[in-house]
């Protein structure tokens, strides 16, 4: 008995995507701002490879580790 494994991509890329759930909270609860995981994807990208691969993460990554606390901060979040 086998069975097919495929993956649907299209479902997959836009549930990485910033969709408009992600991007747009409602106004009711947070007036426009958007969610934590939705912004500074790519500093949050680099900080987690630096901090997995490498031996001490918390010397060796804290200049990546400042640009993600710092570009959360310019979207209203204290990190």
């Amino acid at each position: 008995m086998a069975f097919d494994l495929a993956v649907n991509t299209t479902a997959v890329q836009s549930a990485s995507s910033d969709g408009p759930s992600c991007a747009k909270p409602s106004s009711e609860t947070n007036q426009e701002r958007p969610k934590p995981c939705c912004v500074c994807i790519d500093e949050k990208v680099a900080r987690d490879e630096c901090m997995l691969m490498s031996v001490d993460g918390q010397s060796q990554c804290a200049e990546l580790i400042q640009n993600y606390k710092a570009c959360m901060k310019g979207f209203g979040f204290n990190v």
